[in-house]
């Protein structure tokens, strides 16, 4: 029971914070499902819980889609997404580097732990340091952009933040923008859950179908407290983010 509350705060929480920037739920999210299950398990249950919110803003906004730059950046995300999730499924069997203890505990360093929290620590700087939320990439940059948000995507679940710097500069209005980054980062879960697949079935994760549903759940209403709020601060007749 603790674990369901701790991850549905978290969950509705980060979806407050995170629907109109485009990213922040899976970096911030995934390290709480890691308190409570191996690395690439957390990193699976946390694509699920994305993708879900994920389709519920493409029931929002998902008309707005920029179908151009959809393809550029779109299709090659698909591509590496998959090269990522399948290198995260091969280093999750590696043996640990070593071990140490904390008190009576003792605790593992494994290769796929050292890369996600490498990766953590990179983009959770890269979406709090002013310098690097100022670093944008010109539209010509949109299939270069896919490769590197899916590869990360399908290895890590971290996508968003290299995602909204290709597009911000892609000449997207800010309805479009929304659409197109949450369609692609839709694209990508689907890719790398469908390799997951395999993990889902031999780590008993059936028996946390309760604990997945409410975190779907917690982010869902935080995405439509998001929503609501500006538009119940702005005039009625011009919705924030939705026209």
């Amino acid at each position: 029971m603790t674990e369901i509350i701790i991850i549905c705060i978290a969950a509705f929480l980060t979806s407050i914070l995170t629907f109109f920037s485009g990213f922040g739920l899976g970096t911030i999210l995934m390290p709480v499902f890691a308190l409570f299950f191996p690395v690439e398990v957390a990193i699976a249950l946390t694509g699920v819980v994305h993708f879900a919110n994920n389709l519920f803003k493409m029931a929002l906004v998902g008309k707005h889609t920029n179908k151009q730059v959809l393809l550029r950046f779109g299709i090659p995300a698909i591509f590496a997404s998959f090269a990522g999730a399948w290198l995260l499924m091969q280093i999750s069997g590696f043996q640990p580097l070593f071990s140490y203890h904390l008190g009576e505990k003792q605790f593992e360093v494994t290769p796929v732990k050292l890369v996600i929290a490498i990766l953590l620590l990179f983009f959770s700087l890269f979406e709090v340091i002013p310098q690097f939320q100022k670093i944008q990439f010109g539209k010509n940059k949109l299939i270069l952009g896919g490769i590197l948000s899916g590869f990360l995507g399908g290895l890590a679940g971290i996508q968003g933040a290299l995602r909204s710097a290709f597009l911000i500069k892609a000449g997207l209005s800010k309805e479009a923008y929304i659409a197109t980054g949450v369609v692609i980062a839709s694209l990508v879960d689907i890719t790398r859950l469908s390799v997951y697949a395999e993990r889902f079935t031999t780590s008993g994760l059936h028996e946390n179908v309760g604990l997945i549903v409410s975190a779907v759940t917690a982010a869902i209403l935080g995405t439509v407290g998001e929503v609501m709020i500006p538009r119940h601060l702005t005039s009625p007749r011009r919705p924030y983010c939705c026209n």
